[in-house]
């Protein structure tokens, strides 16, 4: 796994925190030094945090779990929606609905009728509805799947949460405390790191400094699915061999 470059997170800026009036003391350790007011971070503990998380949750994905994503702040939701989808990860960049995660059930109950729904709508079925009927679960349906949409998928909790800001995903940070999901995020200095598990000290503002983090992070995950993928393709190699050699030896005996 190749590690962030030091030019790269500069140019992305990376390194840019916050106005030092509005600092989290909590990430004094992350800070590199104060220029003109601002918090500059120190870019080799980013790149040594980046490195950690990210095989961290490469073997999270060889293993087969889920990662999922939370991003609703408006420069993130793009470019975390684009990154993720070719993980085939679950993601939130909409809104997070309260309880998607402490009260999971009832999410899973909504992901079911917005996949009845659409089953509906693509077999046929919708069609002996009338018009206003199929036009309110129409709009039903592209309600939920505007938040829910993209984890559809997630049929049991994520193994982990990879946030970006944790200060506005507060609420998922907090669900995910309380059922102990490890926390993964790019963390400002107006953040505060303290329930965070692995934490990515970075410029969470700038979409060119978040679009270099989750990239870096899902080329990671991407590595473990393509590993996950392979050893499962030698086992079933291998079993298909031992079978064959069975074979062999029952009739060489005969």
């Amino acid at each position: 796994m190749k590690k962030l470059q030091f030019d790269e997170m500069l140019n992305a800026g990376v390194h840019f925190g916050h106005l030092k009036r509005k600092w989290n003391p909590a990430m004094a350790p992350y800070v590199f030094e104060e220029k003109k007011g601002i918090h500059i971070i120190d870019l080799n503990k980013t790149a040594a945090k980046a490195e950690e998380a990210a095989a961290a949750l490469k073997q999270i994905a060889k293993s087969g779990r889920k990662v999922l994503f939370v991003a609703t702040k408006k420069q993130a939701q793009t470019i975390v929606a684009d990154r993720v989808k070719d993980t085939r990860m679950p993601f939130v960049v909409e809104r997070w609905p309260g309880g998607l995660l402490t009260n999971f059930k009832t999410t899973r109950k909504t992901i079911r009728k917005m996949n009845s729904i659409d089953k509906m709508m693509q077999d046929g079925t919708a069609t002996h509805l009338s018009k206003r009927e199929r036009l309110q679960m129409t709009r039903q349906k592209d309600k939920m799947a505007k938040v829910f949409g993209a984890i559809s998928d997630m049929t049991r909790l994520p193994a982990a949460l990879f946030v970006v800001d944790v200060k506005k995903e507060s609420i998922a940070v907090k669900e995910a405390i309380k059922l102990g999901i490890p926390i993964y995020a790019i963390v400002d200095t107006n953040s505060d790191p303290r329930p965070i598990d692995f934490v990515i000290p970075a410029n969470d503002d700038a979409s060119k400094s978040i679009d270099l983090i989750v990239t870096y992070i899902t080329d990671a995950i991407k590595e473990g699915l393509d590993e996950r993928k392979a050893g499962r393709e030698k086992a079933a190699e291998d079993k298909k061999e031992a079978k064959e050699v069975k074979k062999e030896e029952v009739t060489t005996e005969k």
